[in-house]
């Protein structure tokens, strides 16, 4: 999913550029809503895991790759706007660090995966948890499939932009089969790694999920009477 640099032209990769500012920059001011002595550690482990995914690379043709996202894992857990700014960091460094996606593209990239891969699976997520019971069990079922849609809606968005603005010499259909029928594939995989972490976060500590917040809340509080004191 990674662009690289010259994939793009110029007025396209500066287009992203502004909306991925615009998009960071309010991920910072709701950010502030959500930082307190729990959501700060689980962004930081959210990012580290997320960038230790992303940095499993292959091939789908068309001069494009594929991995893992981990937008809506990241969302479900630390909340949206934490999400985007984890996504946008570990983007940032795997850019200027590692030469995975291009540095002219990281606009694109953070568009992609960092508003894109977060948001579509944030409100994929909440969708299924409204038709699903209201229980933590559920939690991990949404959260699949938020990973799911998240996927290809972001494989979608680059195929746009390659519309727009592509400087391979490649035809678009070749594109937008390449990119959809692979990043399908790799929802699949990923619908199942964050429905594995999200449930596994829920069954110990549900408080500290973000997606399943409301439903710790509304669990009644337990009053025990101590005997014999």
């Amino acid at each position: 999913m990674h662009v690289p640099d010259g994939f793009l032209d110029v007025p396209t990769s500066i287009g992203t550029a502004v909306v991925a500012t615009a998009g960071v920059a309010a991920a910072l001011n709701g950010a502030r809503r959500d930082l307190d002595e729990r959501t700060t550690p689980i962004a930081g482990l959210v990012a580290v895991f997320v960038f230790a995914g992303q940095m499993i690379n292959f091939p789908v043709g068309a001069g494009t790759s594929g991995h893992l996202l981990g937008g809506a894992l990241a969302a479900v857990l630390a909340g949206p706007w934490l999400a985007t700014l984890a996504l946008s960091v570990v983007l940032i460094v795997q850019a200027f660090l590692f030469a995975d996606g291009g540095i002219t593209a990281l606009g694109s990239n953070v568009v992609l995966m960092g508003l894109v891969g977060v948001w579509v699976g944030w409100f994929a997520f909440r969708a299924a948890r409204a038709t699903l019971p209201r229980k933590a069990s559920s939690v991990p079922v949404a959260a699949a499939f938020g990973a799911f849609v998240s996927v290809p809606a972001a494989a979608a968005m680059f195929v746009g932009l390659f519309a727009i603005g592509g400087q391979a010499d490649i035809p678009i259909g070749s594109v937008l089969t390449a990119m959809l029928s692979w990043h399908a594939l790799i929802g699949i995989g990923e619908a199942l790694i964050t429905a594995l972490v999200v449930g596994s976060v829920v069954a110990v500590r549900p408080d500290l999920v973000a997606g399943a917040r409301d439903l710790v809340a509304a669990r009644p509080l337990e009053i025990r009477e101590q005997v014999g004191s």
